[in-house]
């Protein structure tokens, strides 16, 4: 996490008054120390500091100042999402096979640690039922307005409709989630945020708003066990190439791409009823 004593300022600017119930409702939610939330009607002018925008055009999250990086918005129907799912691979795509997902079988996923939802995106693509669960509230809240304008687009409602969010710390929540849902998780999809020694210009720019805002994860075994114990049939956890694998039990075996790492702990065969 960053450190605890550097209190981040985070900035939620309304294009429209309209829009105050949104920013309203995030700000009910308690925000991790290192974020210090305020309502603001300008941007503001200090270099550096986080803006959650709120407007006709969405949600997004971005950074005070000339230099700034590109802010960041959930969007499944154009760009990264779009391309990816037209032309990713289907289910020949190593995350497809990491979950199990293959002729006839499609289980439904767990994706505890839903981020901005791209990779639930594509699963949903490929037919699975999905059940997020995102901790952070700034995250939840990108993630849920991607969503909302997913099912509104005829070219992503139906893959959007197979995507529920529920907001909440995976950790100590998931048995909660899953009763509430009545969802039954046969895999366990879990990509915790990892401190990456990469240092390309691309990482730079696309994760540092991300990084700022979220830190790190610090419970990974935990959430491991608790995924373990919750998941019917395998747990997935997404790493990066040459990182370890979650201190605890050792997954049972590995799919290894260019960047990313998917470890493996099976429980029973998915095509076991």
């Amino acid at each position: 996490m960053p450190d605890s004593n550097l209190v981040t300022p985070l900035y939620i600017y309304l294009q429209q008054d309209r829009y105050r119930s949104q920013a309203e409702q995030l700000l009910s939610n308690p925000l991790p120390e290192h974020l210090s939330a305020e309502l603001v009607s300008e941007l503001p002018e200090e270099a550096g500091a986080l803006i959650l925008q709120i407007g006709d055009q969405g949600i997004s999250l971005g950074e005070t100042g000339k230099k700034a990086p590109k802010p960041i918005q959930v969007e499944f129907s154009s760009g990264k999402a779009a391309h990816r799912r037209q032309y990713g691979g289907g289910k020949s795509q190593l995350i497809a096979k990491a979950v199990g997902l293959k002729s006839g079988i499609k289980p439904r996923v767990l994706d505890a640690t839903a981020g901005l939802g791209g990779d639930a995106f594509v699963l949903a693509g490929l037919g699975c039922d999905m059940l997020l669960m995102e901790r952070h509230p700034v995250v939840a809240t990108l993630l849920r307005d991607g969503l909302s304008r997913a099912l509104s687009d005829p070219e992503t409602s139906e893959i959007a409709s197979r995507m529920r969010l529920v907001p909440g710390n995976s950790t100590d929540n998931m048995t909660q989630a899953i009763t509430a849902t009545g969802f039954s998780p046969q895999v366990i999809y879990l990509d915790p945020m990892f401190p990456s020694r990469e240092k390309s210009a691309s990482v730079k720019k696309e994760m540092k708003l991300f990084h700022q805002l979220v830190g790190f994860d610090t419970d990974d075994d935990q959430l491991l066990a608790v995924a373990l114990e919750l998941a019917s049939h395998r747990v997935v956890v997404k790493r990066p190439r040459k990182a370890p694998a979650i201190k605890g039990i050792a997954p049972t075996y590995a799919l290894e791409g260019k960047s990313s790492r998917y470890d493996i702990y099976t429980k029973r065969k998915l095509d076991d009823h």
